[in-house]
């Protein structure tokens, strides 16, 4: 029997299966941006020293650090609200949550970072595995709890009541008639 309030096991399962068919579309496309080779003259060496891009980008201006900054920020944040999505709890410790989806989101940029050692035009940049990783906590953060108490508050899956009709007075009998020969 289902609680008042409590999400229903077809919700749960439609809002899995929902997040895992976003996160791997997005995952997908993510790959394809990002390890595709790019056909360059010359490439610049990895950047393995923390915050060194990010201080060249802001040497070039405040519009192009900026949208350089958003871009490392924005291109893992879904997987922020993906990955829980998937999850599918709803009673999940807010700060386990964070960490758990910051830590595999972290890994996942790790990943890319390496993968892209083999693809021409591709460099490794440890700026963006920061970014990434912070852009996913920061969606996390900003969507994640409030997604959840929404979907753990009684008024947003009340299940219809249904009330009793009046009374219409006694109920009529017929009387007892006999059998035909």
């Amino acid at each position: 029997m289902q609680r008042q309030g409590s999400i229903g096991g077809s919700a749960v399962i439609r809002v899995r299966a929902t997040g895992g068919i976003l996160l791997v579309a997005h995952l997908a496309f993510v790959a394809w941006l990002t390890l595709r080779p790019l056909d360059v003259p010359w490439v610049m060496p990895a950047n393995l020293q923390p915050f060194a891009g990010i201080q060249a980008d802001l040497a070039l201006g405040w519009r192009e650090a900026t949208r350089c900054i958003v871009e490392g920020l924005a291109l893992l944040a879904p997987l922020g609200v993906l990955l829980p999505m998937a999850h599918g709890r709803t009673t999940s410790s807010p700060l386990g949550s964070l960490a758990r989806t910051t830590t595999t989101a972290a890994l996942i940029s790790l990943a890319i970072e390496l993968l892209q050692t083999g693809v021409p035009g591709q460099i490794v940049d440890v700026d963006s595995l920061l970014l990434n990783t912070l852009g996913v906590a920061l969606a996390h953060t900003a969507v994640v709890p409030a997604a959840r108490a929404r979907l753990r508050s009684p008024r947003s899956h009340r299940v219809p009541v249904f009330q009793e009709e009046p009374s219409q007075g006694r109920t009529p009998t017929i009387p007892r008639v006999g059998m035909a020969p």
